[in-house]
């Protein structure tokens, strides 16, 4: 049984939704999820005034324990093309994980969120793969065996590199059901991959 980690960052609650149908994904799959996210780096009154989601209930992860899993997937919103910078901050922090070759031959994704449809998507995915890359790990994303992905029948999120919800300007739009089963699809790639690495 592959144990997977579910790491993400959430501003106003999209990634959150996303996490969990990419955790729902892996468990489908017979893996051991857990679902994490990274600290808040914004000052509380700012968060609130600017109306973050505060309310989330995931524990915060740590550095330390990222090497306890087999595969990592992380989701994070686009923040001008790149990743938010609060997720990027936790993964700096890793030096010593990467100095003592820790997550060399596990799985690593990325799924993201953006504002508008070409908000920078698949930039801020292509951006953090790198990362994983350094450390050693083998990279997955969203196989157009999802079938989901493709078609033009309504604005949706998703590619090749991951899943991705489209937020709307104002936040107001939520991840659609075929979004969403695009992030259930990410999951339970990584964690079949996942799987067959630990075995």
């Amino acid at each position: 049984m592959a144990k997977v980690l579910v790491l993400y960052y959430s501003s106003y609650g999209h990634i959150e939704q996303m996490a969990y149908a990419v955790a729902e994904g892996a468990k489908a799959e017979g893996a051991e999820v857990v679902v994490k996210r990274v600290p808040e780096t914004v000052p509380e009154e700012v968060a609130k005034g600017a109306h973050f989601k505060l309310d989330q209930a995931a524990p915060v992860a740590t550095v330390a324990e990222l090497e306890e899993y087999d595969a990592i997937i992380v989701g994070a919103g686009t923040r001008f093309g790149t990743v938010a910078s609060q997720m990027r901050a936790f993964w700096d922090q890793t030096g010593g994980v990467w100095f003592n070759g820790k997550l060399v031959g596990k799985v690593g994704s990325v799924f993201t969120s953006s504002g508008t449809q070409h908000g920078g998507q698949e930039s801020t995915i292509l951006g953090f793969i790198p990362t994983f890359l350094h450390h050693g790990m083998v990279v997955a994303g969203l196989p157009y065996s999802f079938q989901g992905q493709t078609g033009v029948e309504e604005v949706k999120g998703g590619s090749p590199y991951g899943a991705s919800t489209i937020a709307g300007g104002d936040g107001s739009r939520q991840p659609s059901a075929i979004e969403l089963e695009g992030a259930k699809f990410q999951g339970a790639t990584v964690a079949k991959l996942a799987a067959k690495l630990s075995a």
